[in-house]
C-alpha cells in the first residue's frame, strides 16, 4: 500500500502556527489520510477506495458507531511549544508518544507566558477550576501583569545567577515558574487525537489549552477533511444522554415537566443551551 500524500498537508509541513504569546504548533509528519481510513475499514472484505460519496458515508458510519480502529491507522507528529502549566494538563492524555526538552541538559530560554488582558478574570463561583466571565478593570489587569512580569524576571535572574555560580542545571531550574515555555515532539493516532480534542475543545477546558486544540484541529482538517468533518458533526456538535436524561427528554417532548432535579437537571439543560 503506497504512502498517502495529501497536497494540503504537504503545504503546511514544518510551518509554525503561532499560539499564545510565544508558543506554536508545527506539523512535523503525518502517516495516512481519509483514504487510509476507508482502506483499513474495507480490508476485511477486499475492497479498496470507492467514490468520494461512498468514502464519506463510510467514515461517518465508522464515527457514528464508534468503530475506532480504522482511525488508529492515521498518525500525526507535532512539534509544540507551550507553557509548563499547559503541558502538565496535556500530558494527562497518556496515549501519545512524547519527547520533551530537558532542563537538565539544556539552558532554558528566558521565555514565560503572559495572559492577554481579556483572559485575566476572577475565579468562577460555580466552577472550582475555571474563570468567571466577569470583566476585570484595566487597573487590576495592569496590576496582575506587573506582578507576573516582575516575578518572572526575578526567577530568570536567579536561574542565571545559579548557572553562573556553576550550579548544576537540574538544580538551577527548580525555582522557575509554571509560566515558562517548554517544547516537545508529540505523536498520536487520529482516534486518540479526536478524544484529546473532544476534551480540550470543551468550553470548560482552560482557555490556554483550548487555543492549542483549535490550532491542531485546523491542521488535521487539512490531512483528513472527511474524518474531521464527521468528528465535528457527530462528536463535537453531538450530544449523548444517560438513561435518566432520555426519560426526561421523552417527558419534555410530550409536554410534561422535566423530572430531573439539582445538578442533573442543570447538566441536562446545558445540553440545549
Amino acid at each position: 500500500m503506497a504512502r498517502c500524500i495529501v497536497p494540503e498537508a504537504e503545504a503546511i509541513l514544518d510551518q509554525e502556527f503561532k499560539v499564545l504569546d510565544k508558543g506554536f504548533v508545527r506539523l512535523v509528519d503525518y502517516l495516512g489520510s481519509d483514504s487510509r481510513i476507508v482502506q483499513a475499514a474495507r480490508v476485511s472484505y477486499g475492497e479498496g477506495t470507492k467514490t468520494f460519496r461512498q468514502d464519506r458515508g463510510l467514515i461517518n458510519y465508522l464515527m457514528r458507531n464508534q468503530h475506532t480502529s480504522p482511525f488508529e491507522q492515521v498518525n500525526f507528529t507535532f512539534h509544540i511549544k507551550m507553557p509548563i502549566f499547559v503541558a502538565r494538563q496535556w500530558i494527562r492524555h497518556r496515549t501519545a508518544r512524547v519527547n520533551e526538552i530537558s532542563g537538565r541538559y539544556s539552558i532554558l530560554p528566558d521565555e514565560a507566558y503572559l495572559p492577554p488582558r481579556e483572559q485575566i478574570n476572577f475565579q468562577s463561583e460555580d466552577n472550582k477550576q475555571g474563570r468567571s466571565s466577569e470583566a476585570v478593570s484595566e487597573e487590576l489587569q495592569d496590576k496582575v501583569l506587573q506582578i507576573l512580569q516582575e516575578d518572572q524576571a526575578r526567577a530568570f535572574e536567579t536561574y542565571h545567577t545559579l548557572l553562573d555560580m556553576g550550579i548544576a542545571k537540574e538544580l538551577a531550574r527548580v525555582n522557575l515558574p509554571l509560566s515558562i515555555y517548554t517544547q516537545w515532539y508529540w505523536q498520536m493516532d487520529l482516534h486518540n487525537l479526536f478524544h484529546f480534542l473532544k476534551l480540550r475543545l470543551d468550553p470548560h477546558a482552560q482557555w490556554e489549552i483550548r487555543v492549542y486544540a483549535e490550532t491542531i484541529l485546523s491542521i488535521i482538517r487539512k490531512v483528513c477533511p472527511m474524518a474531521t468533518e464527521a468528528f465535528e458533526t457527530l462528536i463535537l456538535s453531538g450530544k449523548s444522554f444517560s438513561g435518566s436524561e432520555m426519560g426526561a427528554l421523552k417527558k419534555v417532548l410530550n409536554g410534561e415537566e422535566n423530572p430531573l432535579t439539582g445538578r442533573e437537571k442543570v447538566l441536562f439543560e446545558e445540553k440545549f443551551s
